[in-house]
């Protein structure tokens, strides 16, 4: 075959550009694709397999509608775009979320729709519960709270509440933010899909959660009113109230719906009961009626049927996944404790080790006033012993000199007497000496006493010193 003829049989391609919460894609879609074969494209690519929820939005005319599975893509009224954008949103939302979601990313783009259309104001939420919500999506965004790490001021750039509750109360950011880390510190080892489907949990309470309103008017009176549509049926509100309907009709009590031009009649299962007719201004709103209430009708009974194959193997690779990540989580939580266990022991051990090096300077600064009153001692010791010696040797000079003047006093009686009394001077002083003498060695021994206990102390503190560093450095 030519290159000309392989060209020839390139299908022809458009772009189109898909908008999730939190992502964009763009892709080729060739101009034969009906509607599904792009949807299908959307899923694999997202990794989705609970595809019954979600669908592909658009605007036109100022009106949001979904594409169709069964037409062609270029034969609805889709924007004149290049590329053509779509909004991948959830269509229909779970009666139970923790029994309906099984897969993690199936959750996790419930859980990004349901809080933008929360901040967003489409559900109301009363500001307790929004920080209590605001709380799981920092735990599902952060992890574990961590003191050290989340500091003041680490929320200040995620948008966490309706901008209705910040001006309602007049909090600065910080006390929103001191609020919320309050209820986000209790959430501790609680994964980040769980975070999120606790998120959901308390969403799905909420009055407005999963209703479509349309703008409708009964009989030929028009009184305005509110029609919704979710999981569980039709129901009828006033026009400023959206949260407690004035009349429901559950799924299991409808017997028929259907709508001729700007007219939609809902049958009751009892044939008794009045039907309920109502108008809308245009037949577009009616058509997009009709098809979420056939698909919220085709999820309501299949809810109440045996599970697919598919879905009961769905459900046992969930309950296997979540059995495999709860085991994962236990295992990083072991591991996160044993660390944290770790770090607490090193710290101990390093303020043990710092105490222990300050006995040892304390005990080595002691041993060198030790040695220093040592060395002092000693020189003491040896100006006593020196002075000692002196005083001995004055005395035996004194004593020497008495024994001269006794001879020399034999020479005369006056000469005796002078020597006498010479000699008793020279006696008490000798006396004196001899005392001085004895107390000076009494002082010298002493002193020598005070020198042993000196190095007796010294060599204590060497070996308290041995045995500290031994204690360091084993």
């Amino acid at each position: 075959m030519s290159i000309r003829g392989l060209k020839k049989k390139q299908p022809k391609t458009f772009k189109v550009k898909i908008i999730t919460v939190d992502a964009e894609m763009e892709f080729s879609c060739e101009m034969k694709w009906k509607g599904k074969d792009l949807f299908d494209l959307v899923c694999r690519a997202l990794g989705l397999r609970e595809t019954w929820f979600f669908g592909l939005q658009y605007t036109i005319k100022g009106m949001c509608t979904w594409l169709k599975m069964d037409k062609k893509v270029l034969d609805q009224e889709i924007p004149k775009e290049d590329p053509v954008s779509f909004h991948f949103l959830a269509k229909f939302y779970p009666e139970k979320v923790e029994e309906e979601l099984l897969q993690e990313i199936t959750q996790h783009l419930f859980f990004l729709q349901v809080k933008k259309q929360i901040l967003d104001e489409e559900i109301y939420c009363s500001p307790e519960a929004t920080v209590l919500l605001a709380s799981y999506a920092v735990q599902a965004k952060y992890g574990d709270y961590d003191p050290n790490f989340h500091e003041p001021g680490f929320l200040a750039h995620d948008e966490l509440l309706p901008k209705r509750v910040l001006r309602q109360y007049q909090l600065t950011a910080e006390m929103w933010e001191e609020k919320i880390t309050a209820w986000y510190a209790e959430h501790r080892g609680i994964a980040r899909d769980e975070a999120e489907m606790n998120y959901l949990k308390i969403a799905q309470d909420l009055e407005m959660y999963g209703v479509n309103y349309f703008p409708i008017a009964q009989n030929k009176n028009h009184t305005d009113l509110l029609l919704g549509v979710d999981a569980k049926g039709i129901h009828i509100y006033s026009i400023n109230n959206r949260f407690s309907p004035n009349k429901s009709f559950e799924w299991s009590s409808i017997r028929n719906i259907s709508y001729s031009e700007k007219e939609l009649t809902i049958k009751p299962l009892d044939k008794k009961a009045e039907v309920f007719k109502f108008f809308s201004s245009q037949l577009k709103v009616n058509k997009l009626i009709f098809q979420l209430c056939i698909g919220n009708h085709d999820l309501f009974m299949r809810r109440r049927k045996v599970d697919s194959i598919e879905i009961q193997q769905m459900k046992a690779q969930a309950r296997e996944e979540k059995a495999r990540k709860k085991m994962e989580n236990q295992r990083l939580a072991r591991e996160k404790q044993l660390r944290e266990e770790a770090e607490r022991a090193k710290e101990e051990l390093e303020r043990r080790l710092f105490q222990l090096e300050d006995e040892a300077r304390q005990a080595n600064e002691a041993l060198l006033r030790s040695q220093e009153a040592a060395e002092l001692l000693a020189e003491k010791a040896q100006i006593a012993e020196e002075e000692a010696k002196l005083l001995a040797q004055n005395a035996a000079e004194a004593e020497q000199e008495r024994q001269r003047l006794e001879i020399t006093a034999l020479k005369s009686k006056e000469e005796k007497r002078l020597m006498e009394q010479k000699m008793r001077e020279a006696e008490l002083i000798a006396v004196k000496l001899v005392k001085e003498s004895d107390r000076r060695a009494k002082e010298a021994e002493h002193l020598k006493q005070d020198l042993h206990e000196a190095r007796e102390a010294e060599r204590r503190a060497k070996q308290k010193l041995l045995d500290i560093t031994r204690i360091n450095y084993p």
